[in-house]
């Protein structure tokens, strides 16, 4: 036996042999965990339709997730809307064959409210802007009695005019309480508010909340139990449309309308209740406000649609009637609440009853009180409107 073959192993040495077998084993056994976590994780974003999900697949591999961009697998971003009166609001449309989402989408996860008002670190603080918005003249803007139209259609000023000559021909009765009469819904119930009129907003926020208590239905409540107090039979139908995704919203409303109108034939009036978004920037956000009877109240912008020709909307012409009546009304009892009427080549559902429009109260910007707030003011204008006829 050649004892250049053996040597005597120490304990020392069986010691550090076990300890290096020993890290082996365990970066092995964190290698695969780590990557079964990540697996999972990327999984359950992607379930959730978190943006997060995206952030991981780029980690993982860039060329996956700019692949997914070229697929359109990733929601457009917000869209930005101007200060400026002359710049016209983007909706989606219910056309089934031509459907644009207006999506203030990103599409940003929903976010459960805070009943108390959350801190913002400064770093994330963006400034929220209060704005009157005054009656504008001239232009594409049309002066109705105490309103104003901003009319983005080839039709004349005399042409508007000469068809506001004739009154609308819809009215409610306030005797009937149990009979429904209005429809009121939300094409984009998620939408929300500022938790706070403190003078900042943060960049991080969504605006949009699945707690009825603090979205858009929150809101129409008020509308609501003004028309009852005055006798006006209401129904209010609460769905997130929105909700998990704004593609496809006008389309699940329009199922909505067709269902309260077939079961319902007495409603007469529909209303689409959203709330605006103003963003000049991404650290600046507007709040459309005037002060009534002392009292900050969120502006008030009713749209109107026009019939291009291929919206099958023969009834717009009634429907101006009624959108400039009731912005005419608002404007005689609460001065400065309503905005400039937008007429425009929008759809929105309008082809589906004579008397549906589309109210944006307030914006990003207002807190859900100021827009509790005007919607009581606006329900009222409806009541007294009701009134008049």
């Amino acid at each position: 036996m050649d004892k250049k073959k053996w040597r005597c192993v120490s304990p020392r040495d069986i010691f550090k042999n076990l300890s290096t077998m020993l890290a082996a084993l365990a970066r092995a056994v964190l290698a695969v965990g780590g990557c079964a976590a990540f697996v999972y994780g990327t999984f359950h974003l992607a379930k959730e339709g978190s943006p997060l999900f995206y952030y991981a697949i780029a980690f993982a591999s860039p060329g996956t997730v700019a692949e997914m961009w070229l697929d359109d697998a990733i929601i457009e971003p917000d869209e930005i809307l101007s200060t400026d009166e002359n710049t016209t609001p983007e909706r989606e449309e219910a056309s089934p064959e031509n459907e644009h989402e207006d999506e203030h989408s990103g599409e940003q996860a929903v976010l459960k409210p805070e009943h108390e008002v959350p801190e913002v670190p400064e770093e994330r603080r963006g400034t929220v802007k209060e704005v009157f918005y005054a009656p504008a003249a001239g232009g594409a803007y049309i002066a109705y009695e105490h309103a104003m139209i901003k009319n983005c259609t080839t039709y004349g000023s005399e042409k508007i005019l000469s068809v506001l000559k004739t009154k609308t021909e819809l009215s409610l009765s306030t005797d009937s309480p149990e009979t429904p009469q209005v429809l009121i819904y939300h094409t984009h119930a998620t939408e929300g508010y500022e938790p706070a009129d403190r003078g900042y907003f943060d960049t991080a926020g969504t605006w949009r909340s699945t707690d009825l208590s603090e979205n858009m239905a929150s809101v129409g409540d008020v509308i609501c139990a003004v028309l009852k107090e005055n006798g006006i039979g209401v129904i209010h139908d609460t769905t997130l449309h929105d909700d998990p995704s704004y593609k496809g919203s006008y389309q699940r409303s329009a199922v909505t309308i067709k269902k309260h109108l077939k079961e319902n034939p007495t409603i007469k009036i529909c209303l689409d209740i959203h709330r605006d978004a103003i963003e000049p920037s991404e650290t600046e956000i507007i709040k459309p406000t005037a002060v009534i009877d002392g009292k900050k109240a969120a502006q008030i912008m009713i749209i109107s649609g026009c019939d291009d020709g291929t919206m099958n909307m023969p009834g717009f012409f009634e429907n101006l009637r009624f959108a400039a009546a009731l912005a005419d009304k608002m404007q005689e009892l609460y001065p400065g609440l309503c905005r400039p009427v937008l007429f425009d080549y929008r759809k929105y559902n309008m082809d589906l009853s004579p008397g549906l429009l589309l109210i944006e109260i307030g914006a990003t910007g207002n807190t859900l009180d100021e827009a509790k707030y005007s919607a009581e003011l606006l329900a009222n204008a409806l009541v007294a409107l009701c009134a008049a006829e």
